[in-house]
This record gives C-alpha cells, structure tokens and sequence, in this order.
C-alpha cells in the first residue's frame, strides 16, 4: 500500500463532532422540588470549574438557570445500560417539538426509569447519584449563548467532589486513580470504555498539588 496515500487527508463535513468525551448524568431541582437526570457529554473540566454544552430549552438547562445549581455525576463504564435507559427522555412536559421530531417522550421520574438511587447532596440541593464512581456538586457561575442561542455553555464552579473507595488512589484523600476509573465515552453517539495505558505521559512528572486552585479552599 502506498503510505503516502493512506496518510493523505481528505475534506469532510460531519453533522457532529463528538470525537469522544465522558458521560455526565447531570442531576438539577424541578420547579416542584422533584429532580431531574439527564444525560449528556459536552463537558470539559479547567480546575474545580466544568464547561457544559446544552440544548438552551432543555429541561436541565432552564432548571440550571433557575436555580443556578447541580450535580455532576460521572458513570464508570459497566453503568452504560442504565444510562442508555434515559436516552430519548425529557423532563419537559410537552415535550419540544425538536426533541419530539427525533423521539423524545416526558418521564417524570428519572431516576426511578434508569433504574439509579438519588442520595442527598451536601451543598446543593439536586441529589448525588449513589452507583456512579464520581459526583461533583457545583454552582452555575456563568451562562454564555452560543450562535444563534439555540445551545448554551455553563461554567460550573465545583463545591464538593464524591469518590466511590474503589477508584481512589490507596493511600491518599486527593487522588483519583487512573487505572480503577474507567469512565463511559460517548464517541459519534455510541458507547465505550477506556483500554489500558499505552504510554507513560511526561505531564504525570508534575505533581498534582502544582494545579491546585483556589476554587479548592472557596469550596470550604
């Protein structure tokens, strides 16, 4: 084969651009005080702060508006079932037409649907959600329009940080450990796992505290 070739890129255009991120379970407060559990996967972490994409009529993003709070709950791998259960769902009664036209239909009790347990946060009021490995409570700080408006991005500050015992580093209270975390990937709308590691980073010579942030000791 002529590597040349093989090498040679080519112009595309996809619809989507979801190379690979993990899944978050995003837990916020209804109107009512019930809470609301929504899947989704355009998040990226700076620090103790997360940027969240959503659907700016989503049934979480108007809840994170109002009441300016959530959880972040991070699912290991083995819990893809249970998400993939709140796939096609909303919390919004009616259902908005976009969603609709793609198959969407109002469940009311997420949690009980996907099969999870809500345990009580400590700083917010949205619950925990006791099967994943990692929940990290947080506050909405800013809300910014992308485009047109119809997506918003969400800066949330992290206020507490919840490990499972089985992916902390043994002998510490401050580390995640890489090799018993395995997040699910959502990648091009499927699911997968993360393989081993397949090579040793030189970024793992710095030590972790250097990244420490302020956001750390104002969580206090």
């Amino acid at each position: 084969m002529d590597n040349t070739l093989a090498n040679e890129h080519v112009r595309i255009e996809p619809n989507i651009l979801y190379f690979g991120t993990p899944v978050v379970l995003i837990s916020s407060s209804n109107e009512d005080g019930t809470p609301n559990l929504a899947p989704m996967s355009s998040a990226f972490w700076l620090g103790w702060r997360c940027m969240l994409g959503l659907g700016a009529r989503s049934k979480t993003a108007v809840n994170l508006r109002r009441t300016r709070e959530c959880v972040l709950n991070l699912p290991s791998d083995a819990l893809a079932p249970q998400v993939d259960r709140l796939a096609l769902t909303t919390g919004s009664d009616p259902v908005p037409e976009r969603k609709y036209e793609r198959g969407y239909r109002h469940v009311s009790d997420k949690f009980g649907h996907a099969g999870l347990t809500a345990v009580p946060s400590e700083a917010v009021s949205p619950p925990r959600v006791a099967e994943c490995p990692v929940a990290m409570e947080c506050v909405v700080e800013q809300v910014h329009a992308i485009g047109d408006g119809g997506t918003l991005t969400f800066e949330a500050r992290v206020v507490r940080v919840w490990t499972h015992q089985e992916v902390r580093l043994t002998g510490t209270d401050d580390h995640i450990d890489p090799d018993a975390w395995r997040p699910l990937i959502m990648s091009f709308q499927k699911f997968y796992g993360l393989g081993s590691q397949v090579h040793p980073s030189r970024l793992a010579s710095i030590p972790e505290r250097l990244y420490r942030s302020a956001d750390i000791d104002r969580a206090r």
